[in-house]
């Protein structure tokens, strides 16, 4: 695998993701960004985002999340600088991103990314190559470990991408997106198309350039995803933030727990459903349920004081699924 190179990333923020967040560099600001469609001789507008304040540092993995039209594409489209908001403010490396500084230090992968279909990857990363500006020599070095490091199979390179899955596509889109070695990469459903052996290697890839002191900023609806490899997660709905922080801060702890035992007298039952500790019978075992790891104490020191035997405890946490869903319907949809 190629190593990712930055000689703008200080040595101790490539090595690993041991810097705390919120004492990292500020990459990505947003204050109270607005933005309000207004259709022509319209008078009423669609509010697509609502004073929306978020915050990306170096070195992590960002995720965008959101139910159709909550504002995720809108965002994006503010953070590349192709739509102006309406109000608020937003700044890429302490720069407007439409500054020509700030384009030259990201990388771009679109949903369903688009090429002239009578290239093979090969030419593709070439034309880009010659915007960037890289001589021959370079773009057929660049060209060669970044289609490695993609994971696009040696015989398909030399393929027409009119013959190309959609996978294979967005390795390419991937590959395109990494070309100039960028600071901050934006990636929208990445994903998308890969069977589950593509998704892990392109998740895998992603970790890499986020281990070498890059920053991402990931849209998904694969939310399993997400939370695989996500930092800090963003949860929007009709425009605004409903939800905000790390992905442990986000699941929480494990709030259910299985408990199962065996060698319980019938008096011992009838014991526990005085105290109210739920049970069923199960494969011949007694299964309880604890809501939290006070509950979980309770229910083993009472297995314990009856004499009884605990073979297993399962504990169950929130999944980011369920933390977008419900918060979702809190906002008022669904």
């Amino acid at each position: 695998m190629p190593q990712i190179q930055d000689a703008t990333v200080p040595a101790e923020a490539k090595s690993s993701n041991s810097v705390p967040t919120a004492a990292r560099e500020v990459i990505i600001q947003t204050n109270g960004l607005n933005k309000t469609y207004r259709p022509a001789f319209s008078r009423t507008g669609k509010i697509a985002l609502h004073s929306l304040t978020i915050d990306v540092r170096r070195g992590e993995i960002f995720g965008l999340v959101g139910p159709n039209g909550s504002g995720k594409t809108t965002t994006l489209k503010t953070l590349l600088g192709l739509i102006k908001p309406t109000g608020g403010s937003v700044e890429i490396f302490g720069r407007g991103p439409r500054d020509v500084a700030v384009k030259q230090r990201i990388g771009f992968l679109p949903d369903g990314p688009y090429f002239y279909d009578h290239l093979n990857s090969y030419e593709v990363l070439d034309f880009y190559g010659k915007l960037f500006g890289y001589s021959k020599e370079v773009r057929r070095q660049k060209s060669e470990e970044i289609l490695d490091m993609v994971g696009l199979n040696k015989a398909d390179r030399n393929r027409v991408i009119r013959t190309y899955s959609k996978g294979m596509m967005q390795r390419v889109g991937l590959a395109q997106a990494l070309l100039n070695d960028p600071d901050l990469l934006f990636l929208d459903e990445p994903t998308t198309g890969l069977d589950p052996i593509g998704a892990r290697e392109m998740k895998d890839t992603i970790l890499r350039v986020r281990d070498a002191g890059k920053t991402v900023l990931l849209c998904s609806h694969l939310l399993a995803d997400v939370q695989a490899i996500c930092d800090r997660v963003a949860i929007l709905s009709e425009g605004k933030l409903v939800k905000f922080g790390t992905v442990p801060e986000l699941v929480g702890p494990s709030q259910h727990f299985e408990i199962f035992a065996e060698g319980f007298s019938d008096a011992a039952l009838s014991k526990a459903q005085t105290m109210n500790l739920p049970f069923e019978r199960e494969n011949g075992h007694i299964k309880f349920e604890a809501q939290s790891s006070e509950g979980l104490q309770t229910v083993l020191r009472f297995i314990n004081d009856q004499n009884a035997r605990t073979l297993d405890v399962k504990g169950y946490s929130e999944t980011l699924e369920d933390v977008f869903v419900r918060s979702v319907k809190s906002d008022g949809r669904g």
